[in-house]
Order: structure tokens, then C-alpha cells, then sequence
């Protein structure tokens, strides 16, 4: 089991910026592959971005490449997703999510069914 914890979330103007962070804890937390996803009202949880488990690779939505950056310290069992040059379109509620070891290599790590263990969210609201 994975718990996850998200914080970090909160109101911004157009064009500010927001640090996320993902606290992890359970066993292998440290080699999972970690992802955020977004979901706003009325639309479908979308993908954002995903880390692998050495933080080596990183994988972005083409809606936030140049602007978000996901970077993890497993010492401390923290994902951090730095959000800079916020659009009101990124308003949504984020979610942090781990997948089991090698799932994402059979089913990508873009897609929700390949991560079994989710937070509660945050809140990202951006004003325009």
C-alpha cells in the first residue's frame, strides 16, 4: 500500500506560480513511477505529467511542457510539481498518483488505470 498526500494548491493570478507537493509513504513508495494528473469541472481527469522512479525521466502534457517541471527527492518520499506562468485553463483539482512497479511499462504512464494509488487533491485555481 501507498498513501499520498497532496499540498500546495491555492489561488493565483494569471501568470504566477504554485509549487505542488506529493508525500508518499508504504513500501515502494520509492520505486514507484509517479504522476499528476488534473481533472476540472465537467471534463475528464487528464494527465499531466509523470517522473520515473529515479526521477531520470520525465514526461509532460504538451499543455504544460515549458511552464510545469516535476522533480522527486526519495530520500524524503516528496514529489514537488512547480507550476510557473499559470493559465486560468489550469484550473483544476491535481492529483498525485503512484503506479505499481512495471505497470507503466505495459500501459503507459499517460493513461489513470496505470496508477493504483491516488490523494485526495488539491485545489489549483488560477484567476484571470
Amino acid at each position: 500500500q501507498v498513501q499520498l498526500v497532496e499540498s500546495g494548491g491555492g489561488l493565483v493570478q494569471a501568470g504566477g506560480s504554485l509549487r505542488l507537493s506529493c508525500t508518499a509513504s508504504g513500501r515502494t513508495s520509492s520505486s514507484a513511477v509517479m504522476g499528476w494528473f488534473r481533472q476540472a469541472p465537467g471534463k475528464e481527469r487528464e494527465f499531466v505529467s509523470a517522473i520515473s522512479s529515479s526521477g531520470g525521466y520525465t514526461d509532460y502534457a504538451d499543455s504544460v511542457k515549458g511552464r510545469f517541471t516535476l522533480s522527486r527527492d526519495n530520500a524524503k518520499n516528496m514529489v514537488y510539481l512547480q507550476m510557473n506562468s499559470l493559465k486560468p485553463e489550469d484550473t483544476a483539482v491535481y492529483y498525485c498518483a503512484a503506479a505499481p512497479v512495471g505497470r507503466t511499462a505495459a500501459v503507459g504512464s499517460r493513461t489513470p488505470i496505470a496508477y493504483d494509488y491516488w490523494g485526495q487533491g488539491t485545489q489549483v485555481t488560477v484567476s484571470s
